[in-house]
């Protein structure tokens, strides 16, 4: 077993390296005066099972393309198998048309990954479950609300706890949240402007949430205008005290100083991307991924089973 990593987040990759006693196959990445990528690496790769690590982090397009070319390195170099691991997996949320002459930017970035010669991808939270079959071979798709819920479940007692879906897409994960917790769920009825980008009406909260402390909790936060928006209409309804749970801070724009000026208490991301970890705000909690997919690297090694790490859920 190789492990490799790109420029993105070579933290979290080597946190994953520490959990399965291995270290990181050095590789050379640089980049030319036109911006083109070069990579090389540098320990023989033929008959090895490689793993790529590459979060899809700010600048996006670069790291993405990154890893589509240390994919194509080992390919080459005659690695037996190659498995891409993105945390994050970009334009996951373009998964779909929703009006005409757009593209389905998460298919397109899964047929790359399999031109380039990865066999299998590793990632964390999807956007939409559909992205799985995007791709032509094995997508282990795993869930970091174990590893949340269990952190949020020993910061209040549970009879305290509702958890709230931001919007009607995310129920579902946030009813997996409440068979978990065992605590009562609400939903924040919103609307959002298709012709402007981040931009979100609140309208109401269906759901008791009045002297509760309520939990958001969604896959991602980019800009923070929905999650902001949605805590606000939770406090105007009578909430105690507002958390907000998500898997990625990508965190756009002006998000950090949403976050900041929120009255939400406390934002808890795991470490997918290092955005989170770089607010610097007290109210900015982080936990590690690393387990969970050095957990999964080692199933796919060992041939065992990456699905017994579902069971959780």
């Amino acid at each position: 077993m190789l492990l490799f990593t790109g420029r993105a987040h070579p933290a979290l990759a080597g946190h994953i390296a520490a959990e399965l006693g291995t270290g990181i196959v050095p590789t050379q990445a640089r980049d030319f005066a036109n911006g083109e990528i070069y990579v090389r690496h540098e320990a023989s790769v033929r008959g090895a099972d490689c793993f790529v690590v590459q979060s899809h982090t700010d600048p996006i397009n670069t790291w993405i393309m990154e890893q589509l070319i240390m994919v194509d390195a080992l390919k080459r170099a005659s690695a037996r198998s190659i498995t891409v691991v993105a945390p994050f997996y970009g334009y996951s949320r373009q998964d779909k048309k929703h009006r005409g002459r757009e593209p389905i930017s998460a298919r397109l970035v899964a047929d790359l990954m399999g031109a380039a010669g990865a066999d299998r991808i590793i990632t964390i939270d999807l956007h939409t479950d559909q992205i799985v079959g995007f791709f032509d071979g094995p997508v282990d798709h795993l869930f970091a609300m174990p590893i949340l819920a269990d952190h949020i479940a020993g910061l209040e007692p549970r009879d305290r706890l509702t958890v709230v879906s931001p919007d009607a897409g995310r129920v579902r994960v946030a009813d997996r949240w409440c068979d978990r917790l065992g605590v009562p769920l609400a939903i924040v009825h919103k609307k959002r402007d298709k012709d402007v980008a981040h931009q979100v009406s609140v309208h109401e909260v269906v759901g008791d949430v009045a002297g509760r402390v309520c939990v958001l909790v969604d896959d991602m936060i980019d800009t923070a205008g929905t999650i902001c928006a949605a805590a606000e209409a939770l406090y105007e309804a009578g909430a105690d005290d507002v958390i907000v749970a998500a898997t990625h801070g990508i965190l756009s724009g002006p998000a950090v100083d949403r976050l900041k000026n929120s009255r939400v208490s406390r934002f808890v991301f795991t470490d997918t991307l290092p955005s989170a970890a770089d607010t610097g705000l007290d109210k900015v909690e982080v936990l590690s991924i690393a387990p969970l997919i050095a957990q999964a690297v080692r199933e796919i090694f060992e041939n065992g089973s990456v699905t017994s790490l579902l069971d959780d859920l």
